[in-house]
């Protein structure tokens, strides 16, 4: 009886201490004791009363094409591939979206709902003068994108999916795919309270850092250095937790009807190949699918493959 009230008081004192720390942690994001800069070099678009800051290269008379990031990276994962559109005669246009950007971050869980984040992007366009563009996003990116190729029709020339299925889709296979909805489990954990933010950033976002395997130390140490400042690493987890009743519930996006290109690494290990392969029946226009042997960080796992593909995209519909 005593080893037991042994281990419970045990388990008691470090459940405790975890949450001790979390609200410590939680506390110095609130009092904005970390920092908070843009990375030099980028633009600052003001749109829906935000500040992003925007990678942006290139001849502004040519073609846009704007580029999404997606979780728990940021703009610069574009960067490489951003030389080789304005080498091939585009205009290259990659913002950090909510959360990300040091000016847009705000308090409310429920201001990083979809419908805010798509918002942005279109507003961002507006600013630019961009009356028709590109739109390839990765990952929540290409989340956000394809509600843009949805709703924008007459905008979007074009759009490439990389990773994420068509909304509508994946929301299907979440509620419906066993597989899906287990592989799912860390979107469940991002909706408690302060604790994914503590277990992501202890150690020195230990836990962060594991996640990519095939990223080169300079990237993740911008990543590590935009998610640590104040209020940065709540606003990227608040995509999930804004967004869930889409997963639960569905969002009823509707079919795209602009061309798509959908690319997909089939060791991803969060999305599973139902939502993937039912993707198809949410495009009524050009439709192609590209299986990759990669897994979800394609675009450092598997650069040269990926770029070629989404340059022949773009060279289709130019």
């Amino acid at each position: 009886m005593n080893t037991l009230k042994g281990t419970l008081l045990g388990i008691a004192v470090a459940l405790a201490c975890v949450l001790m720390g979390a609200v410590l942690y939680v506390n110095a994001i609130a009092k904005g004791s970390l920092a908070a800069a843009d990375p030099q070099g980028y633009s600052v678009i003001e749109a829906n009363g935000l500040s992003f800051a925007v990678d942006i290269r290139g001849d502004k008379t040519a073609t846009p094409v704007i580029l999404l990031h997606g979780f728990p990276e940021s703009a610069v994962m574009w960067d490489k591939f951003m030389d080789e559109l304005t080498a091939n005669g585009f205009y290259a246009i990659a913002p950090n979206q909510r959360g990300y950007s040091a000016g847009a971050r705000p308090d409310e869980i429920e201001q990083y709902q979809l419908k805010y984040l798509t918002s942005d992007i279109t507003a961002i366009a507006d600013q630019l003068g961009l009356k028709q563009f590109h739109l390839i996003g990765h990952d929540w990116g290409a989340a956000v994108g394809w509600q843009i190729a949805a709703e924008n029709s007459e905008r979007v020339l074009s759009y490439a999916a990389i990773s994420v299925p068509h909304i509508d889709a994946f929301g299907k296979a979440y509620r419906e795919d066993p597989t899906q909805f287990e592989a799912s489990a860390y979107i469940r954990f991002f909706q408690k309270s302060i604790l994914p933010e503590f277990m992501m950033a202890k150690s020195n976002y230990e836990r962060l850092k594991s996640i990519w395997k095939q990223h080169d130390a300079t990237e993740i140490a911008h990543y590590v250095g935009i998610l640590s400042q104040g209020k940065a690493l709540t606003g990227a987890i608040n995509w999930y937790r804004a967004n869930f009743p889409v997963f639960t519930n569905g969002l009823d996006v509707g079919k795209v009807k602009v061309p798509v290109t959908f690319i997909w690494g089939n060791q991803d290990h969060a999305l599973k190949r139902s939502g993937v392969d039912d993707t198809k029946n949410y495009v009524d226009s050009d439709y192609l699918f590209i299986e990759m042997d990669a897994g979800h960080w394609i675009i450092q796992e598997q650069y040269q493959e990926l770029s070629e593909h989404l340059l022949a995209h773009l060279a289709k519909y130019k």
